[in-house]
């Protein structure tokens, strides 16, 4: 199974709660925490739906 990880590069202080909780469906809550999760189309929504919050650091096949 294809994996990616995700490393989280902004804080959720003063964002929406919408964009708090993406970030803890995805398993991140402190700055610069990484998480490696498969590679899902409903991964890459969340990731896509914040990416000044977190960033893409690798891709694995």
């Amino acid at each position: 199974m294809a994996t990616i990880v995700v490393k989280q590069i902004g804080s959720p202080i003063r964002r929406p709660k919408i964009q708090r909780d993406t970030l803890k469906g995805l398993g991140l809550n402190k700055m610069h925490r990484t998480r490696e999760l498969e590679d899902t189309p409903s991964v890459r929504g969340m990731v896509e739906s914040i990416p000044h919050l977190v960033t893409i650091v690798e891709e694995k096949a």
